[in-house]
């Protein structure tokens, strides 16, 4: 794809590029991280601008720039239904839950959804807790060592194995020493160039098309207008399971939840994310049409629709250009890499190791989070390395998350007779459901998250009111504190 000494330049570049991340990192680690919240969740002083961009950088990642590039290019702009799903999904968040999460995180010095899930349903909820967001938090992180060693092998030809493992070595350094203020300050650099650099790429490829007339023109002689409708190559029921997979997955995303948290206050938390998913929206909007564009209006009607974004920076832009691409593209897929890896290695540390220390130790549990982003490092390796359905593991971890999560979480804040064991047991029931379903293949062509989630939704509310007298009535105290204050 590129000449040697291109390559070259390149692979010089991003080694600078890491060199630069990991340097902010062990400086970030020197003079700001004293605690054990600094390094989980930036001290919870977090202002607007950097929580705004961490916010995109989570939003937009490698999956979403050369995922929905690939289906704008493949299928038509039929595919932002599965973005505007997303945006739904971001309003509902934004309307009905991150007060409460915010006010929770606030009351209970909140680290990790299980935080929640065990104040509201007791210590039995922590194990289905933490093994949902691991198996799917180091899924993900895998994934993205994955797409570091394919950008890697493209641009300057190293091998998969060697760039996974350069990949690893690399964000684990960075993300050891940074914690989260390191993710944070490092993502509203990543959203930035992400951002801009999308933004330059679609105005150049609309330019390069001659306009959308002529994208029109170019669609019609390939028979293929239909393409450019919103309607095109999708159906009502893909847009409904866009909406309670990839949708739903954002109300159950630990990311997100410590970003909440991390807010300098609950106003810049509520301000930061609305702004931030209007930002995804347009880009991911952009994305999709750039990839529509490229075969319609810049002819690159052979192109392989996996490497499209390579084939439309390639044609639009001269080589000075394209290493600035190469660079907005892997700070797009580094701005999703650390940030679950922190949601990953906080599970171990706040969930797993603190419920066994005999007294809260600041100092120590701050050196085992960093102990515990290695053990998150490790896993997620063996991800990459052994495990070929990587993907699919992924989509089982998501679905876990929802079916496990999603149903006793809303129910814990909206319906008061939702009781301990009503809770714990429809966790385990929807975790076990959707991995049983995902490892059978998905019969009569359902999603796990279809089985899963009513089936967990269900026994929470019939366990629930089987024992109506245990619940934990958080309700009432929410709004005893809100009369007191």
């Amino acid at each position: 794809m590129y000449s040697a000494d291109e390559r070259i330049i390149l692979g010089s570049l991003v080694i600078v590029y890491f060199l630069f991340l990991f340097a902010i990192s062990v400086w970030i680690n020197k003079t700001s991280i004293k605690t054990y919240d600094d390094y989980n969740v930036a001290g919870r002083t977090v202002s607007i601008f950097p929580l705004i961009l961490t916010f995109v950088g989570t939003a937009v990642g490698g999956s979403t720039l050369l995922g929905y590039m690939e289906n704008g290019y493949s299928l038509g702009m039929g595919q932002q239904w599965i973005n505007l799903g997303t945006f739904f999904a971001g309003l509902i968040m934004l309307g009905f839950f991150l007060d409460k999460i915010r006010a929770y995180g606030d009351k209970y010095d909140m680290v990790t959804i299980a935080d929640y899930t065990t104040l509201r349903y007791g210590e039995g909820a922590r194990i289905p807790t933490v093994i949902s967001i691991l198996v799917a938090y180091s899924a993900i992180t895998g994934m993205q060592f994955v797409a570091i060693a394919t950008i890697l092998n493209l641009t300057v030809g190293l091998s998969m194995t060697t760039g996974i493992l350069v990949s690893w070595v690399l964000l684990t350094l960075k993300t050891y020493f940074g914690g989260m203020k390191s993710v944070i300050w490092q993502d509203a650099f990543h959203g930035t160039i992400q951002t801009i650099g999308l933004f330059i790429l679609f105005v150049a490829v609309i330019l390069a098309s001659g306009g959308w007339s002529s994208i029109q023109q170019n669609a019609s002689i390939l028979n293929e207008s239909a393409n450019l409708s919103l309607f095109s190559s999708i159906t009502p029921q893909e847009i409904f399971v866009y909406l309670l997979t990839i949708g739903a997955y954002q109300f159950v995303r630990q990311d997100l939840w410590q970003r909440y948290w991390a807010a300098g206050s609950a106003k810049v938390a509520k301000r930061g994310y609305w702004i931030s998913i209007v930002v995804a929206g347009l880009t991911g909007a952009a994305v999709i049409a750039i990839g529509v564009m490229g075969k319609y209006g810049l002819g690159l009607t052979d192109a392989n629709p996996t490497l499209i974004y390579y084939a439309v920076i390639g044609d639009v832009f001269n080589f000075p250009m394209v290493i600035i691409m190469i660079i907005a593209l892997l700070a797009t897929v580094i701005s999703t890499a650390d940030s679950f890896f922190m949601a990953g290695a906080s599970s171990i540390v706040n969930d797993i190791i603190r419920p066994r220390m005999s007294q809260y130790d600041d100092k120590k549990l701050l050196l085992y989070s960093r102990y515990s982003v290695i053990a998150v490092s490790v896993l997620s390796l063996v991800l990459a390395l052994y495990i070929p359905q990587l993907v699919n593991l992924w989509v089982t971890g998501t679905a876990m998350l929802v079916s496990s999560l999603l149903a006793p979480i809303i129910l814990g804040f909206y319906w008061k007779p939702a009781t301990k064991k009503g809770g714990v047991a429809g966790m385990w029931t929807g975790l076990i459901v959707a991995v049983i379903w995902q490892f059978t293949g998905h019969p009569f062509g359902i999603h796990p998250v279809f089985v899963g989630l009513p089936i967990s939704t269900i026994v929470t509310v019939i366990v629930s009111l089987m024992k109506a007298e245990d619940h934990v009535d958080l309700l009432a105290e929410e709004r005893e504190v809100e009369v007191s204050s």
